[in-house]
């Protein structure tokens, strides 16, 4: 068949893996609108609604809260390489596969990294971060809240309030918590946060929510030609260093979501009205709300997966909310389990990286799927898929476990 005769049609899938998950309906619609030119009155209005509405997603008073038209990682690569310079120190607290990330795009702005390793499945202890930062003494301290490879959530009030304290800039991944889990830019002290639309906030990848302190702006500015051909006194004076990126120059960046609007690059406006959809359904809703919404779903699902017989992974008191780790049976095949769930009942379930690969399946209850009619279907299948690889299963408990935890929680309805 010619690749002429027929547009693409994605198989209908339910996506329960740690993201990408199934996309709200309403933000598709959103994303359906027509688009219009950059600097057409309604869009700039909808840029300016954007910065609004995630002022409040992020909980910060900061003037500067845009999006950086990139996937997760771009607004991570836009936040590190606008802020340090060669020689900076960063200290990276690395407790799963995004800590690492962290550490490569540091080393790769030429910084000098410092790691405190924390076991897979742990968080890293607040007091050993500060003991740490005491002892580097870094320009920056990089975290990620919610780490999906090991489904841990770190805590980071006394980290983000310390470092504020001392003067040290903070940055955090919130990639995979945001939305999903309690996050407090402003009361944490958190100097720089970007995120992604797709995990707990019900979008597509494609573009990044960031904020950033007056302090960290004020920093990325002094590194950046305030008008065009003028350098600032410290590239004057030699001491300077220029955002060795054009495009992740969150200076310019700045400008372009400024009122003066100079041009940066072209607006992603189908993202863009996907991120404005994915802010206003979770502040319509309620931030407090959807967080309970995301930890009663998982819940839900840990304890049917428990009631499978299947031992969860990592430290359930510093679980995310969003993502469950779950250990591979032994003797069981859990590529062929994923096929099953895949390929029989249209259900996608995560593997994971590193050392835990082959080792547990990651599940996700995030975003549009943080609901009964999503969590449920997917234990139920997992317990057909187990038993076609032989795994003796008790009948119905996975979906009757989840059913009474939904009753603990008050649950009342499909939500």
């Amino acid at each position: 068949m010619s690749l002429l005769s027929s547009p693409f049609t994605p198989p209908p899938r339910l996506l329960m893996g740690p993201g990408p998950i199934t996309c709200d309906p309403r933000v598709l619609q959103a994303m359906s609108n027509q688009l219009i030119g950059q600097y057409d009155p309604s869009m700039t209005a909808c840029m300016n609604e954007t910065m609004a509405l995630y002022r409040d997603v992020f909980v910060t008073e900061n003037r500067w809260t845009f999006m950086v038209d990139a996937t997760a990682r771009g607004g991570i690569e836009a936040a590190m390489i606008s802020v340090l310079k060669p020689g900076d120190r960063v200290l990276v607290p690395i407790m799963g596969r995004f800590g690492h990330l962290l550490k490569e795009i540091a080393e790769r702005c030429g910084a000098e990294v410092s790691v405190l390793d924390v076991p897979w499945g742990e968080v890293a202890d607040p007091e050993k971060v500060i003991a740490a930062i005491k002892r580097v003494k870094p320009d920056l301290v990089a975290l990620v809240q919610g780490d999906t490879s090991t489904t841990m959530c770190q805590p980071l009030k006394e980290i983000g309030n310390f470092c504020r304290a001392e003067g040290i800039l903070s940055y955090c991944d919130a990639t995979a918590s945001i939305g999903g889990n309690t996050f407090l830019t402003d009361e944490w002290g958190i100097d720089i946060v970007s995120a992604g639309l797709q995990k707990c906030l019900g979008g597509p990848s494609g573009i990044a929510p960031i904020t950033i302190s007056p302090e960290a702006t004020r920093r990325i500015r002094a590194r950046h030609h305030v008008e065009a051909g003028i350098r600032t006194q410290a590239h004057q004076n030699g001491k300077g260093e220029r955002i060795r990126s054009n495009y992740f120059d969150l200076a310019m960046i700045m400008d372009y979501w400024s009122e003066e609007r100079l041009n940066h690059h072209t607006e992603a406006t189908s993202m863009l009205f996907a991120a404005r959809e994915c802010a206003r359904l979770l502040l319509s809703e309620g931030r407090d709300e959807v967080v309970e919404r995301h930890r009663i779903n998982g819940a839900a699902l840990a304890a049917g997966l428990s009631a499978m017989g299947l031992r969860l992974y990592g430290n359930q008191q510093h679980r995310m909310n969003n993502v469950v780790g779950v250990y591979i049976p032994d003797g069981v095949d859990g590529e062929r389990v994923r096929r099953y769930m895949l390929e029989d009942f249209g259900i996608e379930i995560g593997t994971s990286f590193g050392p835990l690969v082959g080792v547990i399946w990651r599940i996700g209850t995030m975003g549009y799927n943080a609901r009964k009619g999503a969590v449920l279907p997917t234990l139920a299948c997992l317990e057909q898929a187990l038993r076609l690889e032989g795994v003796s299963v008790p009948a119905g408990a996975a979906v009757a476990a989840a059913m009474a935890s939904y009753a603990d929680a008050g649950a009342q309805s499909d939500e």
